[in-house]
């Protein structure tokens, strides 16, 4: 089973987006995919329409052995979701002294060719800990200068992780997400980024879509909810240049 973190620190860059239509263009591929919600705001969780789960990820974490036991089956044939519960915010105090929770329940799951990470915004233990699970990170990257500044600090503690916890961590791409093509600024930025990271970034890149802001409402990912959109399109290229480069490494 191949484990990819979808991370980023900055908030607000599409992350959870990422994980939950990711996942699911994967599984409609053919896949078998779980997908971990790291993140105590449980937004994954509610996209897929398990807001109401009460146990879930925290409970797991402690019982590693009885993973399937916490696991859900989601609105996408064949994507299951370790779901996020409220008590997930207490992990982070609980995970300090120990990086290696995630990585411990992990190695007890089977069944699946690949596990799909959301991970909180912060740089705290919880990703700290899929950081040191994760076999490869995807991060999603907003098309604006700050998110920039934000990328440095990230890959800086990649590097960390990759001495201390995890040698075997690679960062799988960059995509850039809620991208206005009509603004110079966000053209200037994909000109940057793709001059600094060269092949690491996606060809594929997510535009604003309205339909992809309507959709966790409806509690369904962009696949099932507008299949013809914009948003849909991206991701489904993005589901197939990830498989691409999963195959590969």
């Amino acid at each position: 089973m191949k484990i990819i973190g979808i991370v980023n620190q900055k908030g607000g860059v599409a992350k959870t987006t990422t994980a939950v239509n990711l996942a699911a263009y994967l599984a409609a591929q053919g896949q078998r995919v779980l997908l971990l919600d790291m993140d105590p705001q449980g937004n994954a969780t509610s996209a897929l329409g398990l807001r109401d789960a009460e146990e879930g990820l925290y409970e797991a974490l402690g019982l590693p052995g009885k993973v399937s036991k916490y696991t859900q089956a989601s609105v996408q044939p064949g994507l299951d979701v370790l779901p996020a519960t409220p008590d997930l915010a207490g992990a982070g105090v609980e995970l300090a002294d120990d990086p290696d929770a995630l990585s411990r329940l992990l190695a007890s799951v089977s069944g699946y060719d690949l596990a799909i990470i959301d991970a909180p915004p912060s740089l705290g233990p919880l990703t700290v800990n899929v950081l040191a699970a994760a076999h490869r990170l995807i991060i999603p990257l907003q098309a604006e200068y700050f998110a920039l500044e934000g990328l440095a600090g990230l890959m800086e503690t990649v590097e960390r992780v990759q001495e201390s916890l995890n040698p075997q961590l690679q960062v799988l791409g960059v995509v850039l997400t809620m991208f206005d093509g009509r603004t110079n600024l966000a053209q200037e930025v994909e000109t940057t980024v793709r001059k600094h990271f060269g092949s690491l970034v996606f060809s594929a890149v997510i535009p604003r879509n309205v339909r992809l802001s309507e959709a966790p409402s409806f509690a369904q990912p962009i696949n099932l909810f507008a299949p013809n959109s914009l948003g849909a399109a991206a991701y489904q290229r993005l589901a197939g240049e990830v498989m691409e480069r999963v195959q590969k490494s």
